[in-house]
């Protein structure tokens, strides 16, 4: 059985299972009858020009784990961000893991969507929010149509979250091969700010494909910091969905940082619903071997005065595959808008490929827009001068290579997070950089 025709057989099963109201059941229905009529995405379509999930979808997954699986703390402890306290959500296998976890209710929620799906007190949020502004592509839909589990952030208006936040999705390798399907719900009310990091994580090297959905809503004002740490398994893919919905004068970052896994594909949409409001998208790429990594991004300039900054930087050896397509959108009314988009790469290997496909669509005719991409090989006069210096070929372009990605690691506002950054690009790098991480 395809598995296309698996997953509609499943959700049958699967709602039968599911205790929802009516409105939820009437969505996930028409999610997945939207999904049944487009399929899965394929290279005909110009969005996934360059990226093909035909070796992904040929695993015979299972839907749901056969049984739950529960992991020491000490076996994972290394993908926690474990030097600072914070407010933790944990999955295993789908299933939300109450030890490794601590949640709270205590001035701001953070659950889990179950709970945001099922319980009176939170109907009218998920009525106003959820399944709003995530468009209704093909895996958007197979996504609310199982969705079931992931985290539920919200934030009051004027409030503080005390500490960071961690989702952690962890697959165990219980199921030969396991897909799962992950939706998060952020809301961020007038005034707040919370700081959220994000990690997808096989434990073996069974196959997993993990198809997630994240949508955040950022009122007037609202600061939003979202980290992204993608460093699996060369078994396991994920298709990671974003979505960001800002009002004015709100400021929004999402840092994306990917160094593993078969296929990653990250797509990210920014909507400005209002003035003077900041977007920022960075993120870095290093990867090796059969890897491929697609940034898909987007930015909607809806009202004037907002700015936009999006730092792609990318380092592909062997035979590894990138893919950068970044939009920018200015509507007419957007004027004085200031939006600057680049997309630069590193390619060490002859064999290793980048797609880069930087656009421009403006309507507005007062505006400062830029975008840029660059694809080359290492400076060689810089790696002369380094080695006259007595610095070892190796480690001068690994400097070279650090030095690159800098200034994304730089915006990076969690200190022990940025240590953590700094730690895996040395090792993905393979080399002691000689300095603190």
């Amino acid at each position: 059985m395809e598995l296309k025709d698996k997953l509609i057989s499943s959700f049958f099963a699967f709602e039968e299972n599911v205790d929802v109201n009516s409105d939820i059941h009437n969505i996930r229905s028409a999610a997945m009858k939207n999904f049944e009529s487009l399929g899965f995405p394929s290279k005909k379509e110009e969005d996934w020009k360059y990226t093909s999930l035909n070796s992904v979808l040929k695993e015979d997954y299972s839907i749901f784990p056969k049984k739950e699986d529960a992991i020491d703390y000490k076996d994972v402890k290394k993908y926690f961000i474990h030097d600072i306290d914070t407010y933790t959500v944990v999955f295993i296998d789908g299933i939300y893991s109450s030890h490794l976890s601590n949640t709270t209710h205590d001035k701001i929620d953070v659950c889990l969507m179950s709970s945001a799906l099922t319980k009176d007190k939170y109907k009218p949020i998920i009525d106003n929010y959820f399944n709003k502004i995530a468009p209704a592509t093909s895996l958007n839909s197979l996504n609310t149509a199982f969705s079931k589990e992931g985290a539920f952030i919200n934030i009051p208006k004027n409030t503080l979250a005390d500490k960071p936040i961690q989702i952690l999705n962890f697959s165990t390798g219980n199921e030969s091969a396991l897909m799962l399907q992950p939706r998060n719900l952020v809301i961020v009310g007038e005034n707040s700010h919370v700081q959220i990091i994000e990690r997808h994580q096989s434990l073996t090297e069974n196959s997993v494909f993990t198809n997630s959905v994240t949508e955040i809503y950022a009122e007037k004002r609202a600061m939003v910091d979202y980290y992204k740490i993608q460093n699996d398994h060369s078994s396991a893919s994920l298709i990671d969905s974003t979505y960001v919905d800002q009002k004015g004068e709100s400021n929004c970052s999402v840092h994306t940082f990917s160094f593993g896994g078969k296929i990653t594909r990250n797509n990210l949409q920014f909507f400005q619903n209002g003035e003077r409001i900041d977007s920022t998208m960075k993120g870095v790429t290093i990867i090796e071997d059969k890897q491929h990594v697609d940034h898909n991004t987007l930015v909607h300039h809806i009202e004037p005065n907002c700015e936009s900054h999006q730092d792609y930087k990318g380092i592909f050896d062997d035979k590894a595959v990138g893919v950068f397509n970044g939009k920018v959108l200015v509507e007419k009314e957007a004027q004085k808008t200031n939006a600057f988009q680049s997309n630069n790469n590193i390619l060490i290997s002859d064999k290793a490929t980048i797609n880069s496909k930087p656009q421009l669509e403006i309507f507005a005719d007062d505006v400062k827009c830029s975008h840029g991409c660059t694809i080359g090989q290492l400076d060689e006069d810089a790696l002369f001068y380094m080695k006259s210096r007595g610095i070892p070929a190796k480690e001068a372009r690994a400097l070279l290579m650090y030095a690159f990605a800098n200034n994304v690691l730089e915006s990076v506002k969690i200190p022990e997070l940025q240590k953590r950054i700094n730690k895996l690009i040395a090792n993905k790098l393979n080399v002691n950089l000689g300095f603190d991480l």
